[in-house]
């Protein structure tokens, strides 16, 4: 038998025991850049087959009509997303309709593959430095993440988003052209073109407004998406699954796309123009800021939604 000491001492060095065995608060593990561009590329690059052909399209509606005032009555090439789709179908095919779709994977790779996978760790470092808990959304913190994300991931996607861009503009079917035409056999025969007649800079023609695009859809997108998914799943009672990603990108799409076609028609037209063979700029804009100016006095505010239908099939 033991004694009353021993009980009490046994007592006394149990409870604390017991004590150590309730939960503690949930610790979150730093995330990793490299699986998330892994995931993220992967991801991009599976979406970018059947959204490719929207690409094409929303670029050719961009640059139609360019700096050019629409005469009413007047025929264009282009009208909507549909008769868009079978014209293209009609004289270019398959391969016309995924004009670009190698480019498009290399360009989804590094540049969804940088932006999806810096997210995460981006806004775990912003809260080490703010000492506040990763555990607990803070949509400013998700602003600042995404849309540094999207910075840096343009600046190091921008010569393949401006290769991407030419040759989805590009058709032999001399009735369909619209903007410049840029005609190279494929990726790296345009990197090299590009680099031989202009120089690294004439690979970042452009830079400026791709990181402006990318910046100002990432800090909506990725915030956005997160939210509309909290939203369905605590008051819409949806389980954290297929359908509630899906319904997610699909609200957190439009917001996105009207806030960023102005910024991506700047981008169309920045890549796409041609280069002046005495100063070696584009022959049309001198930057950003001057494309918007012309573009909008000559043909309106509301040039700055073309392809707004195809920009959203894409991104939603």
């Amino acid at each position: 038998m033991s004694s009353p000491s021993a009980t009490l001492a046994s007592a006394t060095t149990t409870k604390p025991q017991a004590a150590l065995t309730t939960p503690t608060t949930t610790t979150i593990q730093k995330p990793s850049a490299v699986l998330g561009f892994i995931a993220g590329g992967m991801a991009a690059c599976g979406a970018v087959t059947l959204t490719n052909p929207a690409e094409v399209i929303k670029t050719r509606l961009q640059l139609q009509g360019e700096l050019t005032r629409q005469v009413p009555g007047s025929q264009r090439i282009y009208t909507n997303f549909g008769q868009a789709m079978v014209h293209i179908l009609r004289y270019e095919g398959i391969r016309g309709i995924q004009r670009g779709l190698g480019c498009a994977y290399m360009y989804q790779l590094l540049m969804n593959g940088t932006r999806l996978g810096l997210y995460d760790p981006i806004k775990y470092q912003i809260h080490h430095l703010l000492r506040t808990d990763p555990a607990k959304p803070s949509y400013l913190v998700n602003i600042v993440a995404g849309g540094t994300g999207g910075v840096l991931s343009a600046l190091l996607a921008s010569p393949l988003f401006l290769v991407k861009t030419r040759l989805q503009s590009y058709t032999s079917h001399e009735p369909s052209r619209v903007g410049h035409q840029h005609y190279y056999r494929h990726t790296f025969h345009a990197l090299g073109s590009i680099f031989k007649s202009e120089g690294f800079r004439g690979l970042y023609r452009g830079v400026d407004a791709s990181m402006l695009r990318t910046g100002m859809g990432s800090s909506v997108q990725l915030p956005l998406y997160d939210f509309v998914k909290q939203q369905l799943i605590q008051v819409g009672k949806l389980e954290n699954g297929s359908l509630c990603h899906g319904l997610s990108s699909l609200i957190s799409g439009f917001f996105v796309c009207t806030v960023m076609n102005p910024f991506d028609i700047i981008s169309t037209r920045m890549f796409n123009q041609a280069t002046d063979p005495i100063t070696g700029r584009g022959s049309l804009y001198k930057n950003p800021l001057d494309c918007f100016l012309k573009t909008v006095k000559t043909e309106g505010i509301t040039a700055l939604y073309k392809g707004f239908t195809a920009h959203y099939l894409r991104i939603g």
